[in-house]
């Protein structure tokens, strides 16, 4: 049987409204340093799916999208195990675009790295980083990020794209798992 995720919330960090207000200003950010290119996002799924929709409605040039899916978090893990393998690649050729990667975090950045590497052997004609959330505290690979929603302290967070066990990707806000709450799906 599922918890629902009142049992578990410590805290709500970042409300629906502070999201919102803030992916309309990156939106705004990014339609100023894009206008006249042709700008491509790519958002790596799962968790950046989210970020993604609401973002793209603030973008106000014309812009294209694709989806990479990458795993580097074994099941039930908490932390990156550093190990990257691609599991979705892109379905169109990003040579001579300007390419925006959207992430929803980015934590110890070897993930988000391996992606950037990938991608720069590609060619695009640009390459930059938007994430809606950064834990620098846990950086263990230097990563350029171009576009920052909001940066966070070192706590395990979910919500808005973010799960547990694959679940809760759907609440509106960003909240912190209260850990001696919460029981694992599959222990």
């Amino acid at each position: 049987m599922m918890q629902g995720h009142e049992e578990f919330l410590e805290e709500v960090l970042i409300t629906e409204e502070e999201l919102q207000s803030r992916i309309r200003e990156l939106g705004a950010e990014i339609s100023e340093d894009y206008q006249g290119k042709d700008l491509h996002l790519i958002c790596i799924l799962r968790g950046g799916v989210i970020f993604l929709t609401d973002l793209m409605r603030h973008i106000n040039v014309p812009h294209s999208i694709d989806f990479m899916a990458v795993s580097s978090y074994g099941a039930g893990a908490r932390k990156s195990t550093g190990q990257v393998r691609i599991t979705l690649d892109l379905t169109a050729s990003i040579r001579g675009r300007d390419v925006l990667l959207v992430e929803d975090i980015i934590d110890s950045g070897n993930t988000i790295a391996s992606v950037l590497e990938l991608l720069k052997t590609r060619h695009p004609k640009s390459l930059q980083v938007c994430t809606l959330l950064d834990k620098p505290e846990n950086r263990e690979t230097e990563v350029p990020i171009h576009y920052r929603g909001f940066t966070l302290p070192d706590k395990f967070v979910f919500g808005y794209g973010l799960d547990i066990d694959e679940f809760y990707r759907d609440l509106p806000f960003i909240g912190v798992v209260r850990a001696d709450k919460y029981i694992p799906r599959n222990p």
